[in-house]
């Protein structure tokens, strides 16, 4: 006759838990059947959105960016959450465009005064002429991001 430890019963049990576990987390993240199938005919079908036209494509806009030259203040800047950008305007006529994720933590910058992008989390300061460090603790620039000044409209490059 076999006897049952504890220590069996203990070990069976702990197997069916992790085995429950592991089944639950293996579809984290992926779609149902159902939600591939629906998103999968919405992708196929044509977007009511109307799409941008460029330079030369014959359309009778050019595309928007995401700010004008207007909303960026002289000797100022404006951080753009979404974009995860800050635009700075050193001297008039000249823009400069930074990442808005400080370079000491992780942060996002919150604002541009008295000629510097600040960020809230540790007191970093970072010039808006060309993003260096003014005030630590960060010790690394701001990376610089590529703009395009079409008239009064700046996007992303």
């Amino acid at each position: 006759m076999t006897e049952t430890t504890r220590r069996a019963v203990m070990l069976g049990a702990g197997g069916v838990g992790l085995t429950a576990v592991l089944t639950a987390c293996s579809g984290y993240g992926q779609p149902t059947a159902d939600q591939a199938t629906t998103e999968a005919s919405e992708s196929a079908a044509p977007s009511a959105a109307p799409e941008e036209t460029g330079a030369g494509s014959g359309g009778d806009s050019a595309p928007k960016g995401f700010t004008t030259t207007a909303d960026i203040p002289e000797g100022g800047g404006k951080v753009f959450k979404a974009e995860k950008v800050v635009v700075t305007q050193p001297k008039a006529g000249e823009f400069k465009c930074f990442s808005s994720v400080c370079t000491h933590q992780g942060c996002d910058v919150e604002g541009v005064e008295g000629g510097t992008i600040n960020c809230p989390c540790h007191g970093s300061k970072f010039n808006i002429t060309d993003g260096s460090v003014a005030n630590g603790p960060a010790n690394q620039p701001l990376e610089e991001k590529t703009i395009k000044v079409d008239g009064d409209s700046i996007s992303l490059a």
